[in-house]
């Protein structure tokens, strides 16, 4: 098996990050995001490298007081089935836990992967109607998601919304 760590991104990972996510892009798998979105997101991020090499990546985003979104989780292809996935999202839970976090949200393609986890499909309203109406407010694609709004849609189908209770 092939060592790698763990560790909070820094300012000079995102390039390496943006290299990890537009292959995704491409293909349409993920929507791209800009250098500066994610230079502005970086304290999110935590990365896992072998080599000296970026192998993964993934960021935890707050979204409200007990409700946060595991985002933009990527490993790249030689790395698959080797632990970096479950690594990153162990790490991104503790830190959850850490920021006083109980629930987490993805929106993904990988359902099993996420079910393994602890993870299992969300219906349509898991938050109440006053946190809803703030939510709608914030302007931030995830939330949207999270949410479940219609326009949102076309950039998510076949995506499954899933959430996972901390303990």
């Amino acid at each position: 098996m092939t060592e790698y760590t763990v560790r909070a991104a820094r300012s000079t990972d995102i390039t390496g990050i943006h290299a990890l996510l537009e292959p995704l892009v491409e293909r349409r798998i993920l929507l791209g995001k800009d250098l500066a979105v994610l230079y502005g997101a970086v304290q999110e991020f935590v990365v896992a490298e072998s080599e000296g090499q970026l192998i993964a990546c993934g960021a935890l985003h707050v979204m409200w007081e007990d409700l946060g979104e595991v985002r933009t989780l990527l490993v790249r292809n030689d790395y698959l089935r080797h632990g970096v996935g479950r690594a990153i999202v162990d790490d991104l839970e503790r830190r959850a836990r850490d920021l006083g976090l109980s629930r987490l949200f993805c929106l993904t393609f990988e359902t099993e992967f996420f079910t393994r986890r602890g993870y299992a499909p969300i219906g349509e309203q898991i938050v109440d109607a006053d946190v809803y109406s703030q939510l709608l407010r914030s302007g931030d694609a995830g939330v949207e998601e999270f949410l479940d709004l219609a326009h949102v849609k076309p950039n998510t189908l076949g995506n499954t919304r899933m959430i996972k209770h901390l303990n």
